[in-house]
């Protein structure tokens, strides 16, 4: 596209080259602790070409282990859930505790004479914890997860995310026809937000942007504008976050902790932005979203006077042929997914090239790719 070839972004072999090389060789987001609330719950997540779990023991550690059987590989555990006080494989029963010992194989005197348990435990991981957030990496002893977030840890917003509470309700899944790094390359693109988006986030001075990579991982800030920002109790779609300070004023933070994890924390929210590669061709983007804990009334208040606020407010468009139009949707997700779809179609062209690209607000997605030719040429 830039800095990549057009088969970074279509072929099979690029593809699962990039689970081995970026995927499983960086830390990878699990999941939230407030998923795991007791012991014996469990999530399972996809890191490159391995499967992970992580499960909260008896004495409420959390552990991560390869999601499979010693025996014959089995997977053990789908999806997330309860898993009793014990693992079980469901082929042929063999058993682990929660802290990854066999526990037990059945017939063991007449078929397995020399077993030995101890050598057989679960394949370790590695899991950490960081702004509630649960992080795992395929090998037992990687580099510890502060250091490989390195100094974008402070430049991610002041929002206290152990003192917001999750809105079930806010939660979005998205299948997007595109190549993940071009979900991920729209994400970070500043130039767009004021042109595609020129309706739906009209609430931030685009212009007055401040990003660029720290290390792999990317920091953003745009300050709200003066309008939104002196009528933000009114004009505001949540309670406001009471966490801002001097040195991190009102604002829109938004990263993205490579290679695919996005944080947006804004003035009324604190979310992540999944980026999931399913295919060449085909991502998954899962959002989930923290707000300040308030009553239901103070939810609906806020509400009712952000809308009559932005009651004006349409899409980028705001007529055309058809109601499911994304572009009149007033939708910013379905506004970027049309994008990036769009981009991954235009590929096919034999016509297809890119024009020069934007020196300041375009620049990190130059930097990305060259960060994704480091990580894969290593």
């Amino acid at each position: 596209m830039i800095n990549l070839p057009k088969d970074a972004y279509t072929s099979t072999t690029w593809f699962e080259k990039e689970q081995e090389k970026i995927f499983e060789q960086n830390w990878q987001f699990a999941g939230f602790t407030s998923d795991l609330n007791e012991a014996g719950e469990f999530l399972t997540v996809q890191v490159g070409r391995i499967n992970l779990i992580v499960v909260k023991g008896p004495d409420l550690k959390i552990r991560a282990f390869h999601n499979q059987c010693r025996h014959r590989g089995t997977q053990l555990l789908r999806t997330c859930g309860k898993a009793g006080k014990a693992l079980t494989c469901p082929y042929h029963d063999w058993s682990y505790s929660l802290e990854g010992d066999l526990l037990s194989v059945p017939q063991q005197r007449e078929e397995f004479p020399d077993l030995d348990k101890k050598m057989l435990g679960l394949h370790r991981a590695s899991v950490s914890i960081w702004k509630e957030m649960i992080w795992v990496h395929p090998e037992p002893a990687p580099e510890p997860l502060t250091d490989w977030l390195g100094d974008i840890k402070g430049l991610v917003g002041p929002h206290r995310v152990e003192e917001l509470i999750e809105d079930p309700d806010s939660a979005t899944e998205h299948e997007i026809k595109a190549n993940w790094k071009i979900v991920a390359e729209n994400y970070i693109d500043g130039y767009h937000l004021a042109h595609l988006h020129s309706a739906t986030l009209n609430m931030y001075a685009h212009q007055q942007q401040e990003c660029g990579f720290v290390g792999k991982h990317f920091a953003f800030y745009e300050p709200l504008t003066d309008k939104y920002a002196d009528n933000l109790k009114e004009m505001s779609p949540l309670p406001p976050i009471d966490h801002f300070t001097e040195e991190q004023p009102l604002g829109a933070y938004v990263p993205l902790i490579f290679p695919n994890l996005g944080i947006g924390a804004s003035e009324s929210s604190w979310s992540i932005f999944h980026i999931i590669p399913l295919a060449p061709n085909l991502t998954r983007v899962i959002t989930r979203t923290k707000v300040m804990p308030a009553s239901g009334w103070a939810y609906f208040r806020q509400s009712q006077r952000s809308n009559n606020a932005f009651a004006s407010m349409s899409g980028k468009y705001a007529e055309g042929t058809s109601p499911d139009d994304p572009m009149q949707s007033g939708d910013f997700m379905a506004e970027d997914i049309f994008a990036c779809e769009q981009q991954q179609k235009a590929l096919n062209s034999p016509y297809f090239s890119v024009g020069p690209t934007a020196q300041n607000q375009e620049a990190s997605v130059r930097d990305f790719q060259s960060i994704i030719n480091l990580e894969m040429e290593q």
